[in-house]
């Protein structure tokens, strides 16, 4: 899963910056701009996002904030905030899940195009729903283990 991840988030950088770079080009450079570059390069970008997303939430490395964490003295108090983190996260994950399902299935219905080369968009929207599902998927797996840890009371 690792190797997956890396290899496809290292391809959807590659695609990103290299429409980038052939974009600032033409534009500016040759003068003249590529028609229908920038509508073509939302759809890796916004891929890019929403898979960084689901990795950050694989690695369980999302920038958090824990103040209370200062004030919390044993490793068991740790993991109990842990366990109330991922079972809100978990919560407002499933909330909007249920609207990213009922945006794609709006997205199936409409069958909206790009302006310009009428690429069907529903392969951007897709994305989110996708997106959500995994990160929801990681955010349960990482509570199921935060609830082992303790329950064995293995908190070095």
């Amino acid at each position: 899963m690792d190797r997956f991840a890396k290899y496809l988030l290292t391809g959807l950088i590659c695609i990103v910056a290299l429409g980038q770079f052939v974009q600032v080009i033409t534009r500016y450079v040759l003068q003249v701009p590529v028609m229908g570059l920038e509508e073509t390069m939302a759809y890796p970008t916004l891929w890019l996002y929403i898979l960084g997303s689901v990795n950050a939430s694989r690695e369980n490395t999302h920038i958090r904030a824990n103040v209370l964490e200062i004030f919390l003295k044993t490793a068991r108090a740790h993991t109990i905030l842990a366990i109330i983190g991922e079972l809100v996260s978990l919560i407002v994950g499933l909330w909007l899940l249920t609207w990213a399902w009922d945006f794609t299935r709006y997205s199936i219905r409409t069958w909206r195009e790009s302006p310009t080369l009428y690429i069907p968009t529903f392969y951007a929207d897709v994305a989110l729903v996708i997106g959500l599902a995994l990160m929801m998927v990681f955010t349960l797996y990482h509570l199921v283990r935060h609830v082992r840890d303790l329950a064995g009371e293995k908190l070095a």
